[in-house]
């Protein structure tokens, strides 16, 4: 039998203190669903194709990616550019969770497919209750 509640998250996020807000967020809010770390762009592609050495790999099925765009190494409008192009996980939903407020970043993300851009709250509480929020409409959603 197929788990159908079972999400893996893949949060590709440089900032360790943002890294510690969704864990303590998922904690929070008594989401089980297991959260994968990476980086930057290129670590979140190894992960997800297997191709890494040292990173574990994490299925493409039922997956979903909350996104920074400000990052090294391979930022998260480049990263959306290189996910879109691949065959296997071009369809994996994609919401972008960033400080970045400008218009240009939006439309671009948007222009890649994202299922959402949001602005990263101030306080913890708002952070607690948009990732709540995330976690109740992944639940709602029909994944493959």
């Amino acid at each position: 039998m197929r788990d159908t509640q079972t999400i893996n998250v893949l949060l590709v996020e440089d900032d360790e203190v943002d890294v510690m807000n969704v864990k303590r967020a998922f904690k929070k809010n008594q989401i089980n669903n297991p959260l994968h770390v990476a980086a930057n762009g290129v670590q979140a592609l190894e992960m997800l194709r297997g191709d890494g050495s040292v990173t574990p790999t994490i299925p493409s099925s039922r997956c979903v990616i909350i996104l920074d765009l400000n990052m090294p190494k391979m930022g998260g409008l480049e990263f959306l550019q290189e996910l879109r192009s691949d065959p296997i996980l071009r369809f994996l939903p994609v919401v972008v969770l960033t400080t970045s407020d400008q218009q240009e970043d939006r439309r671009q993300a948007y222009e890649y497919n994202v299922a959402g851009y949001l602005i990263k709250p101030v306080t913890f509480a708002a952070f607690s209750n948009l990732i709540a929020v995330l976690n109740q409409y992944w639940m709602l959603n029909e994944m493959p």
